[in-house]
């Protein structure tokens, strides 16, 4: 059976709201139009990597043996995959690099009933419709609510994989229902922080700071007070101070005394909880694509300290 949009969007996961396209794609967005137009004006490569489609799920529980949907891509940046995940482990891989513009993908799966997931590009654009399955399914039901707030790393560049960002890789543990609003180049930046009609986080995570760490700490300030007034004092909110870079050795002091200081700010409110970004992934450039971003040990070395560690304070 073919599903229709509507259909589709209940097994579509990690999207604010839905729009279609005129040739009938479905797309789904993780900004309201308010945010995007900001970024829009603000600067042209947060816009693009705002209407990406970051973390984005299909997920069902099926017995079916195949499933399949039409894509078309409608901006590119890094190339990294569309992944089936069939009971928790990787089951077949498509690579932007090998995709067409526009196509059909076709995923085979093993006898008998089974959780899946598929992971949509973390770093383009990508719509799709006339999903196809061979059976009947379960839509899986997700209690906690989580919105995500972070620059290129929480976005999912790195791995070049879309299922192994940090954030989809601590999903897979923490099984919530998230909204990843990670940019890349992004930062501290209270203007973007606006009110989502109709959606209301059960908690917020937020891992900004290593993209403006000589600039001071005003900035920070003034986004924990505006995310704490939009949402209130009484939401839980954890923050992620940055993680190590190695990329410019000779300014670690001052990188380090900036996530000091962050840890700090966001500190001084009762309902913020802060992770200390540094011990979550070691500082060897073994772990890193190119000492920033983590690569796929990077974030899978991420993803399993910070499930530990969110596990340890109760967030």
């Amino acid at each position: 059976m073919i599903l229709t949009n509507e259909e589709l969007k209940k097994i579509y996961f990690g999207a604010y709201e839905f729009e279609e396209t005129p040739d009938g794609f479905l797309k789904a967005n993780q900004y309201t139009k308010a945010q995007m137009e900001y970024f829009k004006g603000a600067f042209e490569m947060w816009y693009e990597r705002c209407d990406a489609s970051t973390a984005k799920t299909l997920e069902l529980r099926t017995d079916a043996s195949k499933i399949s949907f039409d894509y078309k891509f409608l901006w590119k940046c890094s190339e990294d995959s569309v992944e089936l995940y069939v009971d928790g482990l990787a089951s077949q891989i498509f690579y932007v690099k090998d995709m067409k513009e526009e196509g059909r993908l076709e995923f085979t799966l093993p006898e008998g009933v089974h959780d899946v997931v598929i992971y949509l590009v973390a770093d383009a654009t990508l719509v799709i419709k006339d999903f196809s399955i061979d059976s009947s399914y379960e839509i899986p039901v997700k209690d906690t609510k989580v919105l995500w707030l972070g620059d290129s790393i929480t976005q999912g560049y790195g791995p070049l994989r879309s299922s192994e960002t940090y954030v989809s890789i601590a999903n897979r543990e923490l099984n919530w229902d998230i909204i990843n609003q990670g940019i890349g180049g992004y930062i501290y930046d209270k203007k973007s922080l606006m009110k989502m009609p109709g959606y209301d986080p059960d908690k917020i995570v937020v891992a900004l700071g290593t993209n403006q760490y000589g600039d001071g700490t005003e900035a920070v300030e003034e986004y924990y007070e505006t995310l704490t007034g939009i949402y209130g004092t009484e939401k839980p909110i954890l923050c992620i101070s940055p993680i190590w870079r190695g990329d410019n050795i000779e300014a670690l002091p001052v990188f380090y005394a900036f996530c000091e200081k962050v840890r700090a700010i966001a500190g001084r409110y009762p309902n913020i909880t802060v992770i200390d970004g540094l011990s979550l992934v070691p500082h060897l450039e073994e772990y890193y694509l190119d000492n920033l971003h983590p690569n796929c040990l990077g974030t899978e070395t991420y993803a399993a300290n910070l499930v530990k560690a969110i596990r340890r304070v109760g967030f």
